[in-house]
């Protein structure tokens, strides 16, 4: 790097922060106009709308995911392993987590990294409001490798029920009746069905007892009403219990306590109620943060108090002109980092910064091969349109190869189809390992 060359550092590489590295690595990093770097305490990225795919089996991360080394060649970027714990404003300094391997040997030590513009797009992980039990007793979706060992007990329970008589159903109770626990739910139901085809014929569905716990009086609470019956209903046929208006006071080894005193029991407990942003964010001097630990931001998605901070994603607290903030989702992501991009450009050329404006495309949620359903927003007409069925399917698939398309390009986003297709005649139709 030059000594004029600016040094743009982006932290996280979800939805956005990936994008926007690649998009930033052709535009500025492949033209040695500017040094990209992205860091992650990953090495492989995965779409988090897919983890739940990947904790009941019907994705392998590990074929699925992709590459930030191998990617950062291609796009024009530089990608280091790491794990930000602090950033120094004044300096312009990021500061990260040694790496140590899984018997806890040091490879790396801490290290800083200087910056002239940082972006970060370090994402959510799930609120247990300090609800005790939780973190000691249940399982989360915040991450590949919590989905992975997810999915490992998911597979240990299958084996037990299937091989034991004496055993009866297998429990799962999930709180939260936001998009991943709905999915997640319906997701158990299809790979169940699945596993008489590989050996597991005594595992059958009705062996399968889901409980979907909401605090609320409806599930998907961020969703249209209509949406929110419409999946209730699929949900109940496929034979999950739906529990409105049910708060969990405790999580224990054997289930969750309601606060009404009665215990749901639960051979797998799993938590996806609620977001906030990473707890590390609490230890950065210098930034203004909501009560969900989000970083508050300019109409421009610079922090409040620092021009040289972009924040974009679910850890962005950004206020829209009619008071409410932008959703946590990942097409909010995709915007926030298509902004972000125009606005460092834009810095570089001297020109005046782009304000943000969140553009509601709809919401879909899909309940596995049983159904889909979701409103899409007319860009013309402003109002909703209701779908369901194959179309809503279809829009629902869209949506991961756009993600697809921003990260590798159209020809590639082709070939990862193709290669896809022509996968299934030889791979299981979900992992069992």
């Amino acid at each position: 790097m030059s000594s004029e060359q600016m040094r743009i550092v982006i932290v996280g590489g979800g939805a956005g922060g990936l994008g926007l590295a690649t998009q930033l690595g052709h535009k500025l990093g492949k033209k040695g106009r500017a040094e990209i770097v992205l860091i992650d305490k990953n090495r492989t990225h995965i779409w988090k709308p897919l983890l739940h795919e990947v904790a009941t089996g019907s994705l392998d991360a590990d074929l699925d995911g992709v590459v930030y080394s191998a990617h950062a060649v291609k796009h024009g970027y530089q990608f280091q392993l790491g794990e930000l714990n602090n950033v120094d404003l004044q300096t312009q300094e990021v500061f990260l987590a040694p790496i140590v391997n899984s018997q806890g040997e040091e490879l790396l030590p801490s290290r800083k990294m200087h910056y002239d513009k940082l972006i970060l797009a370090v994402g959510s992980v799930s609120n247990d409001f300090g609800t005790p039990g939780v973190q000691e007793n249940c399982y989360f979706l915040d991450s590949h490798q919590q989905a992975n060992r997810f999915h490992d007990a998911l597979l240990d329970s299958f084996t037990r029920v299937h091989q034991s008589d004496e055993l009866g159903a297998l429990k799962i109770a999930i709180v939260g009746g936001g998009a991943t626990g709905v999915e997640l739910s319906a997701e158990l139901y299809h790979v169940t069905a699945l596993l008489k085809i590989y050996g597991l014929s005594k595992m059958t569905a009705d062996k399968l007892s889901i409980s979907l716990i909401e605090a609320g009086p409806r599930i998907l609470p961020a969703l249209p009403e209509r949406i929110a019956n419409s999946a209730t209903r699929e949900l109940i046929k496929l034979g999950v219990e739906v529990r409105q208006n049910t708060r969990i006071s405790q999580a224990t080894a054997q289930g969750f306590l309601t606060s009404e005193g009665e215990l749901i029991d639960a051979h797998l407990k799993l938590w996806a109620a609620g977001v906030k942003a990473p707890e590390f964010i609490k230890q950065i001097d210098g930034l203004s943060l909501n009560r969900a630990n989000q970083i508050v931001v300019k109409p421009t998605l610079q922090s409040l108090n620092n021009d040289a901070v972009y924040v974009i994603g679910d850890c962005c607290a950004c206020e829209q002109p009619d008071g409410s903030f932008v959703p946590p989702r990942a097409q909010s992501a995709h915007q926030m980092a298509q902004c972000v991009e125009i606005n460092i450009l834009a810095e570089l050329n001297q020109r005046p910064l782009n304000h943000y404006t969140y553009v509601d495309h709809g919401s879909l949620v899909n309940l596995s091969r049983y159904s889909t359903v979701g409103n899409l927003m007319g860009n013309l007409t402003k109002e909703s349109m209701f779908v369901e069925g194959k179309i809503a399917r279809f829009m629902y698939i869209s949506l991961y190869r756009m993600h697809q398309k921003a990260i590798h390009g159209i020809s590639k986003t082709l070939a990862l189809w193709l290669a896809e297709k022509m996968m299934r005649v030889v791979r299981p139709r979900m992992k069992l390992h």
